[in-house]
């Protein structure tokens, strides 16, 4: 899927915005895809973009992170963990299928769909330049700054 041009897309974003592809163009947009706010392995997550925040933005990189939780819900992580970045909502999925983030998972024993841990790089010009799915937490945020600076 890399190489190729992202459509344009809109969100609900916290702070009462509307996070959207094409306002970032000449930035890089780092999404990331988390199960869901307020579990062990998305707070670690969420804690190693918050710390490496600034190079990204030195780096002129944009961060966001997109879940199927509410507004009300990443408004509360976003505080609780002190995130310098937006989160993004996506209830309805449309994200989450467009690049298709949703899997089915094995949770005691039951079979239930959720949302892979993936991250994606876009460059300025809206181009997807790089994937990474079941991204395992430790040191990933860190692989995708490196990524960013090269760019």
């Amino acid at each position: 899927m890399t190489d190729q041009t992202v459509d344009d897309f809109s969100l609900p974003a916290t702070g009462d915005r509307t996070f959207t592809l094409s306002a970032c163009q000449g930035s890089p947009v780092v999404l990331y895809f988390y199960p869901k706010d307020s579990t062990p392995g998305c707070t670690t997550e969420a804690q190693e973009f918050r710390d490496l925040h600034p190079q990204f933005v030195n780096a002129g990189a944009i961060v966001v992170g997109v879940s199927r939780d509410s507004i009300k819900s990443h408004e509360n992580f976003k505080a609780k963990q002190g995130l310098p970045f937006d989160l993004l909502s996506d209830a309805e999925e449309l994200l989450c299928s467009r690049f298709a983030v949703i899997k089915l998972k094995s949770m005691y024993g039951k079979q239930v769909r959720g949302v892979e841990r993936s991250t994606f790089v876009i460059d300025g010009k809206g181009v997807l330049r790089r994937e990474w799915r079941g991204v395992k937490v430790t040191g990933h945020a860190q692989e995708v700054l490196d990524l960013i600076t090269q760019l």
